[in-house]
């Protein structure tokens, strides 16, 4: 099976299983500001796995896109990339380990056709300091599953990575048990890192196994949770069976299920390649790289991972609504398409590039996600005209290298050293030293290959400071950092927005979209919102700036339904009727399933509340509560986000 095969069977396969497949959430989390781009397959599920009733029922699977912009370095070997897809499936308080357990094996062994001998999976070995006992339920019923196909299963004890390492896998062994810091799931990392008050639990994780001579001996001896190269994590299956209470671990009443597989990783063990990028979401982009510069894979390899992982990626943010540019998600986005267009240059690809990929990417997937083929010449257009912007940039950057990098003394010609020059114009001579600093400088804001920079210095005969390489490592560590997540003490893959003031704000969010609307007009339409516990940021479809007068006017009615006590309540909707007769607002490329949640904002003896709105939460009981400790809503900047959307961000003060 190919991997949009698998796709589709696997979202038939749970279908038939009671589960309802809910769409794939956007690439950016909707009022969530731990962590820039959607990372999980979990991350959208995380409240209703924490106990919120999901419209949908107790039973869902979907297909999740991801994206990881800390993984953006490591692109370029058989197995990274930044963007990819889960496929996931939940039991909210319905069916637990048994099913669970079964259902994927037989997916995984009958309907994609793994070889189960390729198969090797591992379990929590337990806690005696926490009372937390080994799983031996979960090693039982796989255990019974591999001896269903004739498989000897033997059970191994293993404890943390490292010693897997010095211990590795004896004969007939295929199921391991590993500590916390391999099977335990809580939103903060192991036992004792678990937050009081959470849900959390054992998982037992599925690996392929792609043979002995993919084993990297620097790793020590081959096991499951190695990162040697020859294990591969194709699925994980956590089972929310406890909650830390002040006395310890006590069991749930009604424990869940939360299932996440690698649609990649289980379309290459499906074809059996160790190489991640032969599979049929990601092979035709390498041939058309192939095609467009005349090389083959196997001479240029990282190029080509790069360049398919990366404009995948950026092709995705584009369809979600991100465009290119210098803060937040448009600065991954443009990070991506800019690090994409340099690998290319490598390939000797250097005119239209883009316009002659992206379609091809999109190919790939507007049949199973439609906002793709509905969006697809708005996404190349958002694309080439980035290539355009950057190419110029990039001519700038080797201005800028030439000059910068000078003392005066004289004038000479500067030859066409590399296909970046752009003529042969007279620089002053060269007289300095190529610190770790502006190479960064260069690299950054200019997107000027690192190995160009040295090449130039080489050619000019301008000396490079021996400590460039860490200078340049360091600025690339504070980079990094400005592509993670926000905030500490969160769920892996982020949640956050829980507190009294999230819901503070998040309530005035829906205020002001109405005021918005009254004051501006009806074209005005939520384009994207982000709130932290300081402040609330809000980005709205409106074509001119804002005057002082109208913000004005949107504070008072604001202010004014805040002190009228409005009444929060939420009910659930089918979705053509929130959104038909009965008008409820929604943000603006937002997908929905065939119930809503919608949230009312009403006055007491008012027929008509002043804010009817399709949303998933949190929010306060009543709006007095954001006049608490005397405070207003006050409207502190308002400006351009984008053509044609502005960007309003107010506080309680």
């Amino acid at each position: 099976m190919n991997a949009q095969q698998i796709r589709k069977a696997y979202l038939d396969f749970f279908e038939k299983r009671g589960h309802t497949v809910i769409p794939r959430a956007l690439l950016v989390p909707y009022n969530d500001p731990t962590t820039l781009f959607t990372g999980s397959g979990m991350q959208p599920l995380i409240p209703y796995l924490l106990g919120e009733p999901h419209q949908d029922g107790t039973r869902l699977a979907d297909s999740q896109t991801c994206l990881r912009a800390m993984d953006i370095e490591d692109v370029g070997d058989d197995r990274h990339t930044t963007f990819f897809e889960m496929l996931g499936n939940w039991s909210l308080g319905d069916y637990f380990k048994e099913d669970q357990i079964k259902w994927f094996f037989e997916f995984l062994v009958d309907v994609v056709g793994l070889n189960p001998e390729n198969l090797y999976v591992t379990c929590f070995i337990g806690d005696p300091k926490n009372n937390i006992p080994r799983d031996d339920e979960a090693a039982r019923i796989w255990q019974g599953l591999f001896e269903s196909k004739g498989i000897e299963a033997k059970i191994a004890e293993i404890g943390s990575q490292e010693d897997g390492d010095k211990r590795g896998v004896k004969p007939g062994e295929r199921i391991f048990f590993y500590d916390d810091g391999e099977n335990w799931w809580s939103r903060a990392g192991g036992i004792e890192e678990t937050p009081i008050g959470d849900p959390c639990g054992p998982d037992s994780e599925v690996f392929y196994d792609f043979g002995e001579k993919f084993h990297k001996p620097g790793f020590g001896k081959p096991h499951p949770a190695s990162d040697s190269g020859r294990f591969v994590e194709i699925g994980n299956q956590v089972f929310m069976q406890y909650q830390r209470t002040e006395k310890g671990f006590e069991k749930l009443a009604k424990p869940n299920v939360d299932f996440g597989g690698g649609l990649e990783r289980i379309a290459q063990a499906a074809i059996d390649s160790s190489d991640m990028f032969r599979i049929s979401i990601l092979w035709p982009i390498i041939e058309q790289l192939q095609n467009l510069s005349g090389k083959k894979y196997d001479s240029h390899r990282e190029s080509m991972q790069v360049i398919s992982d990366h404009l995948r990626a950026a092709t995705f943010l584009a369809v979600d609504g991100v465009k290119p540019s210098n803060k937040e998600q448009g600065y991954v986005m443009r990070r991506l398409v800019r690090r994409a267009i340099r690998f290319a240059f490598e390939l000797g690809v250097e005119q239209n590039f883009l316009e002659q990929v992206v379609p091809v990417i999109a190919d790939l997937y507007h049949e199973d996600y439609p906002e793709v083929a509905e969006k697809r010449q708005e996404v190349i257009d958002v694309l080439v005209r980035e290539e355009k912007v950057f190419r110029n940039t990039l001519r700038k950057g080797l201005l800028k290298f030439q000059y910068q990098l000078t003392k005066p003394e004289g004038y000479v010609t500067l030859e066409a050293s590399s296909d970046f020059a752009i003529g042969k114009p007279l620089v002053p001579k060269m007289n300095a030293r190529l610190d770790g600093e502006f190479i960064f400088t260069l690299y950054d804001t200019y997107g000027f290959p690192v190995e160009l920079s040295l090449e130039e210095a080489f050619k000019q005969n301008i000396p490079v400071d021996e400590h460039w390489q860490q200078d340049f490592d360091a600025k690339m560590k504070e980079q990094r950092e400005r592509s993670q997540t926000a905030a500490k003490g969160t769920f892996k893959g982020g949640l956050g927005g829980q507190t009294l003031q999230h819901k503070k704000y998040h309530t005035a969010t829906h205020l002001m979209y109405q005021a918005l609307r009254d004051v501006l007009g009806d074209h005005v339409i939520q384009r994207g919102s982000n709130i932290t516990e300081e402040r609330l940021r809000f980005d709205f479809s409106h074509p001119e700036k804002v005057t002082r007068e109208q913000l004005d006017k949107v504070e008072e009615i604001v202010n004014e339904q805040i002190g009228k006590d409005l009444k929060v309540s939420w009910a659930e909707y089918p979705t053509e009727e929130a959104t038909g007769p009965l008008g409820a607002l929604g943000q603006f490329g937002d997908r929905y399933g065939d119930t809503v949640k919608v949230y009312k904002m009403i006055a007491d003896g008012e027929e008509k509340p002043f804010s009817f709105e399709i949303c998933g939460g949190p929010h306060v009981d009543h709006t007095l509560q954001l006049f608490e400790d005397g405070k207003r809503f006050k409207i502190i900047k308002e400006e351009a986000s984008s053509a044609g959307v502005r960007r309003i961000k107010a506080k309680l003060q």
